[in-house]
């Protein structure tokens, strides 16, 4: 009787805190940096940071195609889609003006409708890592760490939040690697040229100067284990070298980042649901359970589905594939495994 009086309350407590599952990070915007003259008022001021902290988020989330749908959004609109905002001040006396930054969180629910409506799937990505080796080759010399602006600036020109680039150190089977396969480098394998991280997400670059008005840059990525390959074409107009070379990092960074968001989409349009069975062996592992869960930002709600005095059985309401699933409860040391025809959950 009183091991059913404990699996009441812990119910209770799953049952009541069931639609408020994950804490979604991704639709905070922080540090929106403005400046507040003395002819903007406090309101007009924070219709501003809402704008672009909205901008922000589209273009961090979304593929440019799908941003640009929302570009006429109303700002009346906007601030619907607002949970709540903080503002810190700093004065700079100097100038005699002050600086406000805003930290700007977006309602999950409400921006999830907006896309629902407009038929937009947004990106989530996790693994912000992603190891990438620029090779460089000019009059028919190929430059991989030596005198390879590309290798030496990657990191130096353009920032990104969405994602890491990790250029790799210098390493002698890289080089046999690449000359050894000179002439058709995209059919190299990623893995072999990152070993020790083929379960990272992966990218080869191959940059031409021919010094032609226009030069293809061709890139290889390896994303959550899939292969794509790439091309762009970019313009050199009249641009020096270095700045031209610039323009190349700038371009792929951005393309290379699109590859990223296509292969983490959401799709909000078609949610998912699991039935798993969790066994009941520790006194609250219940809470430590859903405590595990908040964190695994694809699951949308759990629902009980009945219980007893050894196993719980719920229905889990998840966004996305399952695989990202499984990864993310392992995050969590949380286990997912389909066995004997049905799933099942584990706390390790």
């Amino acid at each position: 009787m009183k091991l059913y009086k404990t699996l009441f309350l812990i119910l209770i407590i799953f049952l009541k805190t069931g639609n408020v599952l994950s804490s979604n990070d991704i639709f905070n915007v922080n540090n929106i940096e403005l400046k507040k003259t003395y002819k903007l008022t406090n309101d007009e001021l924070a219709s501003q940071a809402i704008k672009k902290g909205f901008k922000q988020l589209m273009k961090r989330i979304l593929l440019d195609d799908d941003a640009k749908k929302l570009l006429n959004l109303k700002y009346t609109q906007i601030k619907e889609l607002v949970k709540y905002y903080q503002i810190s001040n700093k004065s700079d006396e100097l100038n005699n003006q002050q600086n406000v930054s805003y930290n700007i969180t977006f309602d999950k629910d409400k921006v999830h409708d907006l896309f629902y409506k407009k038929d937009i799937s947004y990106s989530e990505i996790h693994n912000k890592e992603l190891f990438l080796l620029p090779v460089f080759k000019k009059e028919n010399r190929i430059f991989i760490y030596n005198q390879n602006f590309f290798y030496n600036n990657w990191n130096a020109v353009s920032t990104n939040d969405l994602l890491e680039f990790i250029i790799p150190l210098e390493n002698i089977e890289i080089i046999q690697n690449i000359n050894s396969n000179r002439d058709n480098l995209l059919d190299l394998k990623l893995t072999s040229l990152f070993e020790e991280y083929t379960e990272k997400n992966l990218a080869l670059v191959l940059i031409e100067d021919n010094n032609n008005k226009e030069e293809m840059i061709y890139f290889k990525t390896r994303i959550l284990g899939k292969n794509i390959v790439k091309s762009i074409s970019i313009k050199r107009f009249n641009l020096s070298d270095e700045e031209f070379y610039k323009k190349i990092i700038i371009s792929v960074k951005q393309e290379i980042v699109n590859v990223v968001k296509s292969q983490n989409l959401i799709d909000i349009r078609v949610p998912s649901f699991l039935n798993v069975k969790f066994k009941i062996n520790k006194k609250n592992n219940l809470i430590e359970l859903r405590s595990r869960l908040k964190n695994v930002d694809f699951i949308e709600n759990i629902y009980v589905q009945k219980f007893n005095n050894e196993f719980i059985y719920l229905k889990i309401k998840y966004l996305g594939k399952i695989d990202k699933i499984i990864n993310q409860l392992e995050n969590q040391k949380v286990i997912l495994k389909y066995l004997e025809d049905e799933w099942s959950l584990k706390i390790i």
